[in-house]
């Protein structure tokens, strides 16, 4: 059955297109990205919490964070993106992770 073109058919398979890569593609690719995801959770949620109970400043430790992500972001938007070596997937993962884990802890906190 073919699509009429419409907005809506243009909207899913621009989503269809970004969605690709990420589910397509070797097993050790994905899973290699799959675990940088979770690690980056777990180091996120971890990491604030120790160095809030080391040092016992939260805005420290938060600005600390917020730096190293943007120096990875701007360190990322130097790579050519066509096909993105595997550390740099890692190492991007590692990073939404990490933001993922400060913004639910934020939200827990209600701040």
């Amino acid at each position: 059955m073919v699509l009429q073109r419409t907005r809506y058919e243009r909207l899913q398979r621009q989503l269809g297109d970004q969605v690709q890569p990420v589910v397509d593609g070797p097993w050790k690719r994905r899973s290699l990205g799959a675990l940088s995801l979770l690690l980056g959770f777990f180091l996120g949620s971890n990491l604030t919490t120790y160095y809030l109970e080391k040092i016992g400043q939260r805005p420290v430790v938060v600005l600390v964070l917020v730096l190293l992500i943007e120096v990875v972001v701007r360190m990322r938007t130097r790579v050519q993106s066509a096909p993105w070596p595997l550390g740099w997937v890692l190492l991007d993962n590692l990073r939404i992770g990490v933001v993922y884990a400060v913004v639910l802890e934020a939200y827990k906190l209600g701040s």
